[in-house]
């Protein structure tokens, strides 16, 4: 079950606002999608897939208005993004099917999903503060529908609303009137969707997922079975695990799922759209190979594999065979990683020429598989597989030269260096560099990035509760190190004369379960992915030169 690829591949902008605005509305197309921009007129031929009219269009005359109708009924797509403005508004009124109420000021408003179930605002947050100036749209008709609601003074206003003409869709949306207003992802994704032809061949019930290796109460079959749950078009209905007592834990959690004890079960089980690896990193490969042989999309726990010629060969062939293959990345969701990513895109560190980053304490290391060389690959694909990752996604490009040193020195009774140091190169001179020890009896920073405009860092928040009980007096639990977000801290030259200014970093908010729910916009909506075959082969690339480099004394590889 996938719906076929259906993306534009060339949309037309029409505007003459000043600004970034050209950038926004291509951070909204899909990688290889053109944006054809216009000063004001339409072009003698409406050669594109969608039209995107933003702000005033008093230029428009009515010649390319009846040309705009026309390209609408013969199945265009037309986004009218704060459209309803000027004196132009009354003519396109009847293109657009709605005209625009008084203004508001500039403020932060809540918008509400009025239609969850919508081709468009599937699995977007049912309500989501956004920071714009706001007109109401006014004079729906029958052919028409709200979409997304703005309370004020205790109504709802509508904000987006569709229109339908002939085969096509016009959209007109009152957000978006300011650049600001694109700081919200549900804005983006909405309006993303409305430039996108509708999805093909989708069959609109929901995903049936498999989870694979359900593991230990708490562990990521769990996990994976809450968020399948919590999102949706993914419906859960299956799991396999050797373990008999593991099985009866999840049937008694989750009393719709059919017990498997067999992979081979789940891969003969036709009803079954999509299975999630969790099972342990040494079989990741072998299990995804079975289950897109039988025709299944496949997610994985991460790593994905440990050789790279093992992800060229599952790649090509959920290729080949039409099937999605991703890797539950799920810590590019974590609330630190997200902001240092919009600091980055924001330009606010400069440019970035230097990543530190650092996992681990002292301490005796897990006496589960984790910590056992041949099952989780080692320490560099255990924890490296998400903080390498994260170096990856901010650093554009793959590294030239990776190199990693190990000490084996405390810990004996498990296979797992004690530490180990990644090292990686670009090119242009940029470097990144990651460790995990378990023999660091003080924490460096989780984050240590620098740029040319400051330097960023991000300190480990240790979770610790206190309490009294009754009968056992005074009991002090402590999370993991590594669960909470970090703190971060900004430190920014200021030029003449004003030097370093120090600043506190509020998080953005995170959505635990952002990776599944991007899962079915992919498949079920042709969302772009967020996880995809390119990012997944150039780290199990760098993890597998860093494995090969710690057990060779530090060797070097060139990966140009």
């Amino acid at each position: 079950m996938h719906a076929r690829e259906s993306t534009p591949s060339k949309v037309l902008f029409v505007s003459q606002a000043a600004g970034s605005w050209p950038g926004l509305i291509s951070s909204l197309l899909p990688p290889g999608a053109e944006l054809v921009q216009s000063n004001g007129s339409l072009p003698t031929s409406l050669s594109v897939d969608a039209v995107v009219l933003h702000g005033s269009q008093d230029g428009l005359s009515a010649d390319e208005i009846e040309r705009l109708h026309g390209f609408v009924e013969a199945g265009g797509s037309l986004l009218a993004l704060d459209a309803l403005s000027g004196d132009g508004a009354g003519r396109l009124e009847q293109l657009i099917g709605f005209r625009a109420g008084p203004r508001l000021p500039s403020g932060e408003f809540f918008a509400r999903v009025a239609d969850s179930g919508h081709e468009l605002l599937q699995r977007v947050d049912r309500e989501f503060p956004i920071v714009d100036s706001f007109a109401p749209i006014e004079g729906l008709n029958q052919s028409s529908t709200a979409l997304i609601h703005v309370n004020v003074n205790f109504q709802d206003r509508v904000a987006i609303a569709e229109h339908q003409l002939g085969n096509g869709r016009v959209i007109a949306s009152s957000l978006g009137a300011q650049e600001r207003a694109f700081e919200s992802a549900e804005l983006r994704t909405v309006l993303r969707r409305a430039i996108r032809p509708r999805a093909e061949g989708a069959t609109g019930r929901n995903l049936r997922i498999a989870i694979v290796g359900y593991g230990a109460l708490g562990g990521m079959g769990y996990t994976h079975s809450l968020a399948v749950r919590s999102t949706d078009g993914l419906e859960l209905s299956a799991v396999c695990d050797s373990n008999q007592e593991r099985l009866v834990a999840a049937t008694s959690e989750f009393p719709e799922l059919r017990p498997y004890q067999s992979i081979d079960e789940v891969a003969a089980d036709p009803a079954i759209d999509l299975a999630i690896v969790a099972t342990p990193p040494s079989m990741h490969a072998e299990h995804a190979l079975q289950l897109l042989r039988a025709g299944k999309h496949v997610v994985c726990e991460k790593p994905l594999c440990f050789t790279t010629g093992q992800a060229d060969q599952l790649t090509a062939l959920a290729l080949d065979s039409g099937l999605l293959l991703t890797v539950h990345q799920n810590r590019r969701w974590d609330a630190d990683f997200l902001t240092i990513r919009r600091l980055i895109a924001d330009g606010v560190l400069g440019e970035v020429f230097n990543i530190e980053t650092f996992v681990g304490s002292f301490e005796h290391p897990c006496r589960e598989w984790h910590s056992e060389s041949s099952i989780s690959g080692g320490a560099e694909f255990d924890w490296g597989a998400h903080y390498i990752d994260w170096i990856l996604q901010l650093m554009p490009g793959q590294p030239a030269l990776v190199y990693a040193n190990g000490h084996k020195r405390v810990w004996h009774d498990v296979s797992n260096l004690d530490q180990v140091r990644v090292r990686m190169i670009w090119d242009d001179g940029r470097e990144a560099e990651f460790v995990h020890s378990d023999v660091a009896a003080v924490r460096r920073p989780k984050f240590y990035i620098q740029g040319t405009k400051g330097t960023l860092v991000g300190h480990y928040r240790p979770l610790v509760s206190e309490r009294i009980d009754p009968s056992l007096g005074y009991l002090r639990e402590e999370s993991h190190h590594a669960e909470a977000p970090a703190d971060l801290t900004l430190v920014r030259f200021e030029p003449l004369g004003s030097g370093l200014h120090e600043q506190r970093i509020s998080l953005m908010r995170s959505n635990p379960f952002a990776f599944h729910r991007n899962l079915a916009d992919h498949l079920l909506l042709n969302e772009p992915l967020a996880v995809d075959s390119n990012q997944i082969r150039n780290l199990v690339t760098v993890l597998e030169a860093a494995h090969e480099s710690a057990a060779h004394g530090g060797r070097p590889s060139n990966l140009s």
